[in-house]
């Protein structure tokens, strides 16, 4: 019984941590350069980040990991395609739609980047107040 009881604490323990980095883009409800951002706040938080889209939204997620690939941000550790039953009803007939997983991990001048974009942004900001 015991070992049971571990092995459910180590599950459950494993889906928060997958949840915890995961973004669930939308390409309806916040900008694509809201999306690259958070990815960027999550890759500082837990080295690698989840994108996830359902149907018309996985052009969104492609253009987010190719935006963070191309400027150094990003690499691409794993990328998988399913196809997933939707209802838009209880008990309506199940929707079949496309959805896409990609996992990005930091890149090893992650933090560099990160502080340079930093000195950049305060740059601007200092020169717009003088």
């Amino acid at each position: 019984m015991e070992g049971i009881t571990e092995g459910v604490k180590k599950v459950n323990l494993n889906e928060t941590t997958q949840k915890r980095n995961r973004i669930q883009v939308s390409n309806t409800k916040k900008s694509l350069f809201f999306y690259v951002n958070l990815a960027k706040r999550y890759l500082q938080q837990y080295n690698e980040v989840e994108l996830s889209a359902l149907g018309m939204a996985i052009a969104t997620v492609v253009t987010i990991a190719e935006i963070l690939k191309n400027n150094g941000f990003a690499v691409e550790k794993k990328i998988r395609t399913l196809t997933v039953d939707m209802r838009d009803e209880p008990g309506a007939q199940p929707v079949p739609k496309a959805k896409i997983e990609v996992v990005l991990g930091k890149t090893d001048n992650f933090d560099e980047l990160m502080a340079a974009e930093a000195e950049q942004r305060d740059y601007v900001e200092n020169d717009d107040q003088n």
